[in-house]
């Protein structure tokens, strides 16, 4: 494996529509059987409680904590990887992260993939203002 091939291919913090083909389209080559894309969506409950849209704001530097959390998996397991997360006003169904990883074969891509949108999850200042359709909000995660 060359040095191009375990990189970060897209790291983007963005507030518009996410594309999956463009997340996708950033890892695959010829060295890959294996393209596993994740796509996180806004979905309309959590907690018993309905919800009818999310806020998504971030950190100024969010864009390069999430460089460094793509950089260091696409190092520790050799891989190309891609990751865009969306900020701003969300609805139901709309996509809020899209990431991507690939690799020879599906294990490990999956592997990859899953530790990926955990650590982007954790490590990156990113937080999530839930609208609940009785009219109250909450942030989630917003102390971690």
């Amino acid at each position: 494996m060359t040095t191009t091939e375990a990189e970060v291919r897209l790291a983007r913090i963005s507030d518009q529509p996410l594309d999956p083909a463009e997340v996708e389209e950033a890892v695959c080559g010829p060295h890959y059987g294996a393209v596993v894309v994740f796509t996180g969506k806004v979905r309309d409950h959590d907690g018993g409680q309905a919800v009818s849209a999310l806020e998504y704001s971030a950190h100024p530097q969010a864009e390069r904590f999430l460089r460094t959390v793509c950089a260091e998996l696409a190092a520790a397991h050799g891989l190309p990887v891609a990751a865009v997360h969306r900020v701003g006003s969300l609805g139901i169904g709309d996509r809020a992260i899209v990431v991507a990883v690939a690799a020879a074969h599906r294990g490990a891509a999956f592997a990859a993939c899953s530790e990926l949108v955990d650590r982007i999850k954790h490590e990156v200042p990113i937080w999530k203002r839930q609208l609940f359709a009785d009219g109250l909000s909450e942030w989630v995660n917003a102390c971690g």
